[in-house]
């Protein structure tokens, strides 16, 4: 939770430096504050992703954690090789390779930290009762994630090379593997919520991975149209990135039908609704607004513009921000037992996260169709261009304030719950309450 407030703090001081205020700039340069916001968001939803499977891998296997002490000293390591990455960016020590300036010492300790996290997730499948279909997605995700996180490592002279290969897991992470992962969570969260036969989702969660290999690899040609590369990736970017949506379209008709097909009501409502604004939400900012740009006829104008940050803000929260929140809304009441998934404060973090959010994109498109524009077309310098379409951050700022809003009331609640105790819930009680659809 802490994260991600940073994250947004970090957020607030780029917006406000967009809209001319800039006076922090000695002490938080714009580029520390911009790598300082994303590399805390791969942070804290790496963590929540480890989280979570710290959770459905034992839930699923049917067994404890072969060491719950590891688990909580690996969490504990990568949130401290987290800080101190961070905290270096404000003393230039970086690699300055965009998405990927964790300093080559603390590479090496994500290494270690991951791959005695996919040790305990290993070993705890293996000696577990049971193998199903949605742990093995979610863990053939995971285990993927780590494997291209090494291409990020390999050192080149020449820029287009590493270009080629930084792809590698910036985008076969998040419109990849990231994928496998949040269908694997997707497919528990319903089985759980909805009452619907596990054969039923699992089969469904076939498709969605399907649909990931086939336009998830090589969709990274959008990537490749101008850094170098051979022309023929031009073609294969353009068409595999128009498949890119049906994955995310398979995600959303997935949730919404096994929504309907259920033949229960489960209490905790606010889980589900965070469940069904993963899929939907991960379907407008991740499918339809990544193709809005990456075909290449498109992306010749829009590459590096304001236009990335509308999709990118849309896609991360509706497929990653609201799939954290959704396994937290689910497990927090479980594992505590307070029954707090029924305060009215829930429906508020809820929507004003989501309506501040989709104002945030608004906003975004607004001033990136404007910047493609001046800049492309007319032919305007960057920073007169800025100069131009600074009002649009004005909005931005003032949506951004309610989503935070919206942030804050769930971090309250989840406060709230405190730790878990010997008042949890059993699993069995939890079907207890689940009465039939009227």
């Amino acid at each position: 939770m802490l994260l991600i407030i940073l994250q947004i703090t970090y957020g607030f001081i780029m917006a406000f430096a967009h809209y001319g205020m800039d006076g922090l700039h000695a002490w938080v340069p714009f580029n520390a504050a911009r790598a300082t916001h994303n590399n805390l968001l791969v942070v804290w939803l790496l963590s929540g992703f480890m989280g979570a499977a710290y959770y459905i891998i034992p839930e699923e296997a049917q067994r404890e954690l072969v060491s719950v002490k590891l688990a909580y000293i690996q969490l504990i390591t990568l949130a401290i090789v987290g800080v101190v990455a961070i905290i270096g960016f404000h003393f230039n020590w970086w690699e300055g390779r965009k998405f990927l300036e964790i300093p080559r010492p603390l590479d090496y300790l994500v290494v270690v930290n991951v791959l005695t996290f996919l040790g305990i997730i290993l070993a705890t499948l293996y000696k577990g009762k049971q193998q199903t279909t949605t742990a093995m997605v979610l863990t053939m995700g995971l285990v993927f994630a780590a494997l291209l996180y090494l291409p990020g490592m390999i050192w080149f002279d020449n820029q287009a090379m590493d270009a080629f290969f930084r792809w590698w897991v910036v985008h076969l992470w998040v419109e990849g593997v990231w994928e496998l992962i949040m269908g694997g969570i997707l497919a528990f969260l319903l089985i759980k919520l909805t009452g619907v036969d596990r054969e039923v989702i699992e089969k469904w969660l076939y498709v969605i991975v399907g649909l990931t290999f086939l336009s998830g690899i090589l969709g990274t040609g959008h990537h490749y149209y101008y850094i170098g590369t051979p022309e023929y990736w031009l073609l294969i970017g353009g068409i595999f990135s128009a498949m890119e949506p049906l994955a995310f379209l398979g995600m959303a008709l997935f949730a919404i039908h096994m929504y309907r097909k259920g033949g229960k009501s489960h209490p905790n409502k606010i889980a589900l609704s965070w469940t069904l604004g993963t899929a939907i939400v991960a379907f407008a900012g991740a499918g339809l607004l990544g193709l809005a740009h990456t075909l290449p006829q498109v992306n010749m104008y829009t590459h590096g513009t304001l236009v990335t940050a509308m999709h990118g803000h849309l896609a991360f929260w509706g497929a990653y921000g609201m799939l954290i929140f959704a396994i937290i809304s689910y497990t927090m009441p479980l594992m505590t037992g307070r029954k707090l998934f029924e305060l009215p404060s829930n429906i508020y973090a809820f929507w004003l996260s989501l309506i501040g959010m989709l104002g945030m994109t608004t906003a975004f498109a607004a001033a990136g169709v404007a910047q493609v524009y001046l800049e492309r077309k007319v032919g305007l310098d960057f920073m007169v261009a800025q100069k131009e379409i600074e009002i649009h951050f004005l909005i931005l700022i003032l949506c951004a304030s309610l989503f935070t809003t919206g942030i804050l009331i769930f971090v309250y609640n989840f406060i709230k719950y405190g730790r878990p105790n010997e008042e949890a819930m059993q699993p069995e009680e939890e079907f207890e309450a689940v009465q039939p659809a009227a």
